[in-house]
Protein backbone atom coordinates (compact mmCIF):
# COMPACT_ATOMS: atom_id res chain seq x y z
CA UNK A 1 0.00 0.00 0.00
CA UNK A 2 0.86 3.68 -0.29
CA UNK A 3 2.83 5.48 2.31
CA UNK A 4 -0.70 7.85 3.03
CA UNK A 5 -2.78 5.42 3.05
CA UNK A 6 -0.94 3.45 5.53
CA UNK A 7 -0.42 6.58 7.71
CA UNK A 8 -4.45 6.70 7.50
CA UNK A 9 -4.54 2.99 8.21
CA UNK A 10 -2.59 3.39 11.46
CA UNK A 11 -4.88 5.33 13.26
CA UNK A 12 -7.49 1.96 13.29
CA UNK A 13 -5.11 -0.91 12.99
CA UNK A 14 -1.50 0.24 13.92
CA UNK A 15 -0.82 -3.05 14.41
CA UNK A 16 -1.54 -4.67 11.34
CA UNK A 17 0.40 -1.89 8.98
CA UNK A 18 3.43 -2.28 11.23
CA UNK A 19 3.41 -5.91 10.86
CA UNK A 20 2.64 -5.47 7.19
CA UNK A 21 5.97 -3.42 6.79
CA UNK A 22 7.99 -5.72 9.32
CA UNK A 23 7.02 -8.71 7.61
CA UNK A 24 7.81 -7.40 3.93
CA UNK A 25 11.63 -6.43 2.57
CA UNK A 26 12.43 -3.82 5.29
CA UNK A 27 15.79 -2.62 5.48
CA UNK A 28 17.34 0.40 7.44
CA UNK A 29 17.52 2.91 4.59
CA UNK A 30 13.37 2.21 4.38
CA UNK A 31 13.26 2.59 8.39
CA UNK A 32 15.94 5.56 8.59
CA UNK A 33 13.00 7.53 5.75
CA UNK A 34 10.20 7.42 7.65
CA UNK A 35 12.40 9.22 10.77
CA UNK A 36 13.66 12.20 8.03
CA UNK A 37 10.74 12.09 6.60
CA UNK A 38 8.94 12.64 9.78
CA UNK A 39 11.20 14.91 10.33
CA UNK A 40 10.40 17.50 7.94
CA UNK A 41 6.74 17.36 8.07
CA UNK A 42 7.16 18.02 11.55
CA UNK A 43 9.59 21.09 10.02
CA UNK A 44 7.14 22.12 8.03
CA UNK A 45 4.67 22.15 10.44
CA UNK A 46 6.89 24.62 12.70
CA UNK A 47 6.27 27.35 9.67
CA UNK A 48 3.19 28.76 10.64
CA UNK A 49 3.62 29.39 13.57
CA UNK A 50 6.93 31.04 13.03
CA UNK A 51 5.57 33.16 11.03
CA UNK A 52 3.36 34.02 13.98
CA UNK A 53 5.70 34.74 16.07
CA UNK A 54 8.32 36.84 13.69
CA UNK A 55 5.16 38.97 13.18
CA UNK A 56 4.24 39.27 16.77
CA UNK A 57 8.29 39.99 18.17
CA UNK A 58 10.21 41.28 14.56
CA UNK A 59 13.47 41.65 16.76
CA UNK A 60 14.29 37.89 15.75
CA UNK A 61 13.51 37.77 11.73
CA UNK A 62 11.44 34.81 10.41
CA UNK A 63 14.19 33.40 8.31
CA UNK A 64 16.50 33.58 11.56
CA UNK A 65 13.69 31.53 13.23
CA UNK A 66 13.66 29.16 10.15
CA UNK A 67 17.31 28.59 10.08
CA UNK A 68 17.07 27.67 14.65
CA UNK A 69 14.41 25.23 13.49
CA UNK A 70 16.19 23.48 10.81
CA UNK A 71 18.98 22.92 12.79
CA UNK A 72 16.80 21.59 15.59
CA UNK A 73 14.79 19.46 13.79
CA UNK A 74 16.51 18.38 10.48
CA UNK A 75 19.98 18.03 12.14
CA UNK A 76 19.22 16.77 15.72
CA UNK A 77 16.00 15.75 16.02
CA UNK A 78 17.25 12.63 14.09
CA UNK A 79 19.91 11.83 16.33
CA UNK A 80 17.51 12.35 19.37
CA UNK A 81 15.35 10.02 17.78
CA UNK A 82 17.76 7.42 17.34
CA UNK A 83 18.75 7.45 21.06
CA UNK A 84 15.20 7.59 21.88
CA UNK A 85 14.46 4.38 19.74
CA UNK A 86 18.01 2.74 21.68
CA UNK A 87 16.44 3.21 25.16
CA UNK A 88 12.84 1.71 23.87
CA UNK A 89 15.19 -1.40 22.64
CA UNK A 90 16.85 -1.21 25.46
CA UNK A 91 13.64 -1.32 27.51
CA UNK A 92 12.12 -4.21 26.00
CA UNK A 93 15.38 -5.95 26.30
CA UNK A 94 15.26 -5.22 30.24
CA UNK A 95 11.27 -6.10 30.55
CA UNK A 96 12.35 -9.82 29.33
CA UNK A 97 11.06 -9.51 25.74
CA UNK A 98 13.60 -8.38 23.76
CA UNK A 99 13.17 -7.08 20.20
CA UNK A 100 15.51 -6.02 16.88
CA UNK A 101 16.79 -2.93 16.44
CA UNK A 102 15.78 -2.38 13.08
CA UNK A 103 11.82 -3.84 14.22
CA UNK A 104 12.19 -1.04 17.25
CA UNK A 105 13.38 1.66 14.89
CA UNK A 106 10.34 0.86 12.83
CA UNK A 107 8.02 0.78 15.25
CA UNK A 108 8.79 4.47 16.79
CA UNK A 109 9.65 5.69 13.62
CA UNK A 110 6.73 4.90 11.73
CA UNK A 111 4.75 6.21 15.35
CA UNK A 112 6.45 9.39 14.43
CA UNK A 113 5.46 9.48 10.95
CA UNK A 114 1.79 8.58 10.91
CA UNK A 115 1.21 11.48 13.47
CA UNK A 116 2.47 14.02 11.41
CA UNK A 117 -0.45 14.77 9.99
CA UNK A 118 -2.43 16.06 13.07
CA UNK A 119 0.92 17.95 13.98
CA UNK A 120 0.58 19.56 10.34
CA UNK A 121 -3.22 20.58 11.83
CA UNK A 122 -1.36 21.73 15.28
CA UNK A 123 0.97 23.92 13.23
CA UNK A 124 -1.92 25.57 11.63
CA UNK A 125 -3.69 26.07 14.95
CA UNK A 126 -0.84 27.33 16.33
CA UNK A 127 -0.53 30.49 13.72
CA UNK A 128 -4.32 31.19 14.05
CA UNK A 129 -5.02 31.01 17.84
CA UNK A 130 -1.41 31.28 19.06
CA UNK A 131 -0.18 28.88 22.09
CA UNK A 132 -3.63 29.30 23.79
CA UNK A 133 -5.68 26.19 25.40
CA UNK A 134 -7.15 24.88 22.31
CA UNK A 135 -3.45 24.48 20.12
CA UNK A 136 -2.11 23.29 23.68
CA UNK A 137 -5.27 21.09 24.00
CA UNK A 138 -4.42 19.70 20.48
CA UNK A 139 -0.87 18.80 21.06
CA UNK A 140 -2.00 16.73 24.24
CA UNK A 141 -4.10 14.58 21.38
CA UNK A 142 -0.87 14.57 19.11
CA UNK A 143 0.77 12.75 21.96
CA UNK A 144 -2.32 10.61 23.17
CA UNK A 145 -2.32 9.12 19.04
CA UNK A 146 1.41 8.97 19.25
CA UNK A 147 1.50 6.82 22.82
CA UNK A 148 -1.43 4.60 20.87
CA UNK A 149 0.25 4.16 17.61
CA UNK A 150 3.77 3.48 19.72
CA UNK A 151 1.97 1.11 22.19
CA UNK A 152 0.13 -1.10 19.43
CA UNK A 153 3.21 -1.05 17.07
CA UNK A 154 5.32 -2.34 19.56
CA UNK A 155 2.86 -5.21 20.27
CA UNK A 156 3.19 -6.02 16.82
CA UNK A 157 6.91 -5.72 16.17
CA UNK A 158 7.18 -8.26 19.76
CA UNK A 159 4.82 -11.06 18.04
CA UNK A 160 6.92 -10.86 14.45
CA UNK A 161 9.63 -11.06 16.65
CA UNK A 162 8.44 -14.21 18.40
CA UNK A 163 8.02 -15.71 14.98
Amino acid sequence: MSLTQNIIRSYRDPARVVRGLALGDLREPQVMFFAVLACGLIFVAQWPGLSRAATIDPSVTFEQRMGGAMFGIMFLLPLVLYALAGLLQAGLRLSGRPVPGLLVRLAFFWSLLAVTPLMLLQGGLAAFLGSGPVSQGFGFVVAVAFVYILVKSVSAVRAVAKG
